[in-house]
């Protein structure tokens, strides 16, 4: 069957120059056709693996001097863990066979880049071999800034101790007129690409994410993408791409959103984002991740028909979406991920945070990684 999509916005999508203008232009075809469409890049770009990483999440502290409006999880009389306590579930995902561990919390006062050196160098003496995803781009803003040194001195420090990747969060939409809605005290699109694009200079390899569906318009979505695939041309440092719906219970942006009638992003809008993402980064960043948490386990299996190839981690302990308001779960089971998988026709493969396969890795073999520096 012929597709309604032009030849002239298919060719640049096959080239990786889709354009702000194409991008709009597929918002208005019907959603089927947008989602064969990604579907048939997913194929071209990285065929019909579908691609997973045992991890777990650990959250040091729910203490937080941030003002995020759309947080559910700051709670300046929480918790805050000591070393001992995540060492100990350090050993809990080396014992459940996990290759990453995903460290994050609050920004707490007075806190500043030793500690965070702490807790790598003691993952690292006692489990050489975990890989540590950890410490977002506003928490090394933040890092730095308590101890009165540059970023790029805290990255290159943060890599000396054994810092391997981080994830690109803190992005939410990276407009500053949305972020002075829903983040006014986080850092500024402009410090966000500084962080990132050092650290793929300090040879960190980072994710990149969208957080999506409260009050960013459809322009400043596609906005996102393209400032992400400028970065990605010029250092080659992004391992995935990963759109998460906003969360629109037990924080005030969401509340408010409620209040005039609105509520999560409805799952056929989810989809579009993801076959969206694929269209737009094609021949620059190959991996498209769903969040299972966030979406649901079956909406989750959808989207691997519509761009999609790999739905993240295990997990094993996920408290920031289940928070606010996810409800789909804080872990799942490999051989669940595995069943899901399966069953939307795709080829299932355990990989590790650089999207090397297990075997790979065991046996030496490189795999693919970011090419540093580079144009992709």
């Amino acid at each position: 069957m012929d597709s309604i999509i032009p030849d002239d916005l298919i060719e640049r999508a096959y080239q990786g120059k889709s354009t702000k203008e194409d991008t709009l232009l597929l918002l208005e075809v019907p959603p089927f056709e947008l989602f064969r469409f990604a579907d048939e890049l997913r194929t071209l770009a990285v065929g019909d693996e579908v691609t997973y990483v045992v991890n777990r999440n650990i959250n040091f502290t729910s203490r937080c001097v941030g003002t995020c409006g759309f947080c559910a999880f700051r709670d300046n009389k929480g918790y805050t863990l000591s070393l001992e306590e995540i060492l100990a579930k350090v050993r809990v995902a080396a014992e459940a066979k996990a290759t990453e561990v995903c460290i994050q919390g609050g920004l707490l006062p007075e806190v500043g880049l030793d500690f965070y050196l702490d807790i790598v160098e003691s993952i690292k003496a006692e489990f050489p071999e975990m890989h540590i995803h950890s410490f977002s781009p506003m928490e090394v803003y933040h890092a730095s800034h308590i101890s009165g040194i540059p970023v790029k001195e805290a990255l290159f420090r943060l890599k000396k101790s054994g810092l391997d990747t981080m994830p690109g969060t803190a992005a939410e939409i990276l407009s500053d007129r949305v972020r002075e809605i829903i983040c006014p005290s986080k850092l500024k699109t402009a410090e966000w690409i500084d962080v990132v694009t050092q650290a793929h200079a300090a040879g960190i390899p980072t994710t990149a994410t969208m957080m999506y569906g409260h009050v960013e318009t459809p322009e400043e979505r596609i906005e996102h993408m393209l400032i992400i695939r400028e970065i990605q041309k010029e250092t080659g440092g992004i391992t995935e791409f990963v759109p998460l719906p906003f969360m629109p219970y037990n924080n005030p942006i969401g509340e408010k959103m409620i209040r005039e009638g609105r509520y999560a992003t409805p799952g056929l809008e989810d989809l579009k984002v993801y076959a969206l993402s694929r269209i737009l980064f094609h021949r620059h960043v190959d991996n498209i991740q769903a969040s299972w948490v966030k979406l649901g386990k079956k909406l989750a299996q959808f989207a691997l028909h519509c761009g999609v190839n790999d739905l993240g981690g295990t997990l094993m302990e996920e408290s920031i979406s289940k928070s606010a308001g996810a409800n789909h779960g804080e872990m799942i089971s490999v051989e669940e991920l595995e069943w899901m998988i399966h069953g939307a026709g795709r080829v299932p493969k355990e990989r590790t945070t650089l999207y090397r396969g297990i075997h790979e890795l065991a046996s030496g073999n490189p795999g693919k990684v970011p090419r540093f520096g580079a144009s992709q």
